[in-house]
């Protein structure tokens, strides 16, 4: 394996960690990484529920054809062409 760690050399980086910060800081981080996930998982969770219960309180669209369209016959032209036209006209 190109740049495999071995166990020995993440033992040794464990132990130069906490001899820097101590046990105490790196249990309140863990417990504060731990207290955030766990948030997260829920507000996710919570948010899941409230989309289904905002679809299922909804009642479905209905689509009708009851009115007759209007239909508008209009032509694409360039602006350059549009305002020579008009220029003609007046």
């Amino acid at each position: 394996m190109l740049g495999g760690i071995s166990i020995w050399q993440l033992l040794i980086v464990l132990g130069i960690i906490i001899l820097i910060f101590g046990t105490k800081k790196l249990r309140n981080v863990g417990t504060d990484l731990g207290g955030a996930v766990k948030g997260f998982k829920k507000a996710m969770h919570d948010e899941e529920k409230e989309g289904d219960k905002k679809d299922a309180d909804q009642p479905q669209a209905k689509v009708s054809h009851e009115e007759a369209g209007n239909t508008y016959d209009v032509q694409a032209e360039e602006k350059r062409a549009a305002a020579d036209r008009n220029e003609e006209r007046k």
